[in-house]
This record gives structure tokens, sequence and C-alpha cells, in this order.
């Protein structure tokens, strides 16, 4: 199973047979294991990461630092989860170090972004402070790399 999910995290597009060819193991029984992985919920979702800037679309995305308040019996879970149902948010998680909550947000422009924090996240309960950081350029996302790679300006060498 382990051999399957990892091809199909490198590239979700790739076949039944072709992950059978790359594996040895049969097509019925890699079926059967994405199949299963689905069910349970280990395939979450099928996922295709886009340079919107090639298409002339352009987001803005920030990293939302959050000072939380932890919730007696109940943690951090509670503000994640209901700071999770904002559309606005693309992930968050639970870290270490001077702040508790990291989100990834998506906006139209940086004023709306710094609006969606200051409006919607920073006054709800629990939430002690909050820092932005604008992502200016993105060189990796989700494996693949985002920029063109430079050809080598050197004549190659011949004996």
């Amino acid at each position: 199973m382990k051999e399957i999910l990892e091809i199909m995290e490198n590239d979700a597009r790739v076949s039944v047979d072709e992950i059978a060819t790359m594996t040895g193991i049969p097509e019925s029984q890699v079926k059967k294991s994405i199949k299963e992985a689905e069910e349970k919920g280990i395939i979450r979702k099928y996922k295709t990461v886009i340079d919107w800037d090639k298409v002339g679309e352009e987001y803005v995305y920030a990293i939302v630092e959050l000072k939380v308040l932890p919730e007696r019996g109940a943690g951090y879970d509670a503000i994640a989860e209901r700071v999770a149902k904002f559309p606005e948010v693309i992930s968050v998680r639970l870290v270490s170090g001077d702040h508790d909550l990291s989100l990834l947000v998506k906006g139209r422009t940086m004023k709306d972004v710094a609006f969606f924090v200051a409006e919607k996240i920073a006054p709800l309960e629990r939430i002690q402070g909050t820092i932005t950081h604008f992502i200016l350029k993105t060189y990796k996302q989700d494996g693949d790399i985002f920029y063109e790679k430079e050809e080598s300006k050197r004549l190659a060498i011949t004996p």
C-alpha cells in the first residue's frame, strides 16, 4: 500500500496499469488498494497544482500566525476547527514555537487578506494575537518547482 500511495502522492494522474508496472503488483490489487484507501480516508483528495501567475490570475497568499488561549477540555482543536471553516483559509496547522496555529490564507489583494485577518480572525474569542507574513514569491509547492531552470551558457567540453 505504501508504495502505491507514494507514487500517487507524486502524481495522482498515474494510471492503475502504470502503478502495477512500476510496483510489480497486479492491477486488480492496485485498484483494490486505491479503493480501500479512499474509503478509509487515507486518500483525502486528488489535487492539481496550478501556477496562477502563468494563467494571469493574481492571488495573494499569506502565512498568518495565531497566538491562541487554549480552551479547557478542547485545547487548540475548537479554535482550529472554527478558523478552518473560513473559505479564505487554505490550511490550518498546530505548530511549535512563538505562536500556536499557522494559517495559509488566500485573497485577491493584500488589502483583502489584511481585512480578513483584522475583521474575521483577530476578533475571535481566544485569539490573543496575529502576525501576517505575505508570500512574495513561490519557488516550490507540493513538491513542484515553480521556477524555470536556467540553461547552461557554458560550452560543452569535447575530447
